[in-house]
């Protein structure tokens, strides 16, 4: 299948391709909770598993764990291990992970600006389908 113009025979990638490492990292950085780890550490300021999770809302511990291993996997997130009873662990953001937050939390702001004009669009779409419904009343 033809996906138009192929960067690979040009020295780049193609993230249309399945294969393409490109979208490894793009699948990882969409993720809902990797967006909000990212925006929840943009200040700088390290923060703690526990922190971590109560400022996240509804992430469950199995979920922010793996999403907290993935982004240091990935160079996006520094754990620091500090060797006290009991452990204390602070996770974050190295520079890679600062550029990215600060990507994110641009996608963030747009969010919060326009989330009242996609309620409307999406009710509105909502409301349009229903009337085109087969003995739906117009």
């Amino acid at each position: 299948m033809d996906t138009g113009f192929d960067l690979r025979e040009h020295g780049g990638v193609d993230l249309f391709l399945r294969d393409c490492p490109t979208r490894a990292v793009l699948d990882l950085i969409a993720g809902k909770w990797t967006m909000l780890v990212l925006v929840a550490l943009a200040d700088g300021r390290p923060m703690r598993f526990a922190e971590l999770r109560r400022r996240l809302d509804g992430v469950t511990p199995k979920v922010l764990t793996q999403t907290l291993r993935a982004l240091e996997r990935e160079g996006l997130l520094t754990r620091t291990l500090y060797p006290t009873v009991p452990p204390c662990v602070e996770y974050r953001l190295p520079r890679l992970g600062q550029e990215v937050g600060g990507l994110v939390q641009g996608i963030t702001d747009w969010a919060q600006a326009n989330s009242a004009a996609v309620r409307a669009a999406r009710e509105e779409f909502d409301e349009r389908t229903a009337r085109q419904l087969p003995g739906a009343t117009a």
